[in-house]
């Protein structure tokens, strides 16, 4: 099946299976392989992308349902590869990636729940986070961070 959808503002066209998870199209046909696939179920959120500014596990989303959407990963949070977003920054300084496996995910939560709300609050954004496992930096970590971006 042919499809077109735009990744990171890249119109892209392919032909592929339709019920493939977006997750391996991304990495295997588009090498964008910051979405990690940690479970496959939709339980660690890793793999947690933007469809139309809408959070999604990407191993849950077969393909086809992106067909003329606009998908975005983390390597679409800046337009220039060699500076952090400032969700990243702030991260990144408050030493809030452990491991770093649940921050694609977590930053990708935090995006659309910047966009859709510029201001939340600390118990928004934990309840929207909490479908992200992470088990390196206990949240707060993270939660103060995004907090910090987000004023």
């Amino acid at each position: 099946m042919k499809l077109s959808f735009r990744v990171n503002s890249k119109i892209e066209v392919l032909d592929v299976e339709p019920l493939t998870p977006l997750i391996e199209v991304l990495r295997d046909r588009l090498a964008l392989i910051g979405a990690h696939q940690g479970c496959t179920g939709d339980n660690c959120g890793a793999c947690t992308v933007l469809v139309n500014d809408v959070p999604v596990y990407a191993c849950q989303v077969p393909v086809c349902q992106v067909d003329d959407a606009e998908v975005r990963t983390v390597e679409g949070l800046t337009a220039d590869a060699e500076r952090l977003a400032p969700l990243q920054e702030a991260l990144a300084k408050a030493g809030a990636t452990g491991c770093g496996f649940c921050t694609p995910g977590m930053l990708m939560i935090g995006l659309a729940l910047r966009q859709r709300q510029p201001r939340p609050g600390p118990e928004e954004l934990r309840e929207l986070l909490s479908g992200n496992l992470c088990r390196c930096t206990g949240y707060e970590a993270i939660v103060q961070a995004m907090l910090e971006v987000m004023e």
